[in-house]
């Protein structure tokens, strides 16, 4: 490998040394060299290089045609893909049509059967408003005649009541009537009552004076008599 290695140095440094030897081209950068030495120089140059080297240097010269190989299988798989794509763009779109189809379809029957159950749940509920106005009316009419009948049966009360109060009314006042009269009549007797009896008194403290007077004149007439000798 060492030996390898040296000659491949030596290849390089005596392509150097014709490179750097050359006559140059007048009014350019370029030079000219021996095109057969320098060959020879290049060949010996590959034939030192190692077989790993050479490997690779015939894995880099197959590497265009691995390359077009590769876009050559690139193109096939792209083209295969995109008749696949297209396909199954295809399909979805079939796939949805019929979802679409089937979709509307469904949407179809159930507007018709909610249309349908509305107008069903319009028409009970039609009939039922219809039968609890009747029921209202009914029980309005009932509570109406039942209200009248109480009210009759108030009014016909009321007029009792209104003829037992005048009654009463002129039982009360007869009752005060009775009673200034009996008041009268009672101050009355009350007031002849006193005086029959201040009458009486009075005729008893005159008899009582007028005994008295007679007490007086016996004890007079016997003081005198007592006097007298």
């Amino acid at each position: 490998m060492t030996e390898v290695v040296y000659r491949l140095y030596e290849t390089v440094d005596e392509l150097t040394t014709v490179i750097e030897n050359a006559r140059s081209v007048p009014m350019s950068a370029s030079c000219m060299v021996p095109r057969d030495h320098l060959l020879d120089l290049l060949d010996d140059l590959r034939e030192s290089l190692p077989e790993d080297v050479q490997a690779a240097g015939a894995i880099v010269e197959q590497r265009t045609e691995i390359l077009q190989q590769a876009q050559a299988e690139a193109e096939r798989l792209t083209g295969r893909t995109r008749g696949e794509s297209e396909q199954l763009l295809s399909s979805a779109r079939r796939q949805r049509d019929e979802l679409l189809g089937t979709a509307r379809r469904q949407r179809d029957e159930l507007l018709a059967q909610a249309q349908a159950d509305a107008e069903d749940i319009v028409a009970e509920a039609e009939a039922e408003a219809e039968r609890l106005v009747a029921e209202a009316v009914a029980h309005r009419e009932a509570v109406l005649a039942d209200a009248q009948g109480q009210h009759a049966g108030i009014i016909q009360a009321a007029h009792a009541e209104h003829e037992r109060l005048i009654t009463e009314t002129e039982v009360y006042r007869g009752a005060v009537s009775r009673a200034d009269e009996l008041g009268a009549q009672a101050h009355t007797e009350a007031a002849r009552t006193r005086a029959e009896v201040d009458q009486y008194v009075d005729s008893r403290l005159a008899d009582f004076e007028s005994t008295l007077e007679h007490m007086l004149l016996s004890v007079e007439k016997a003081r005198t008599t007592l006097r007298e000798p």
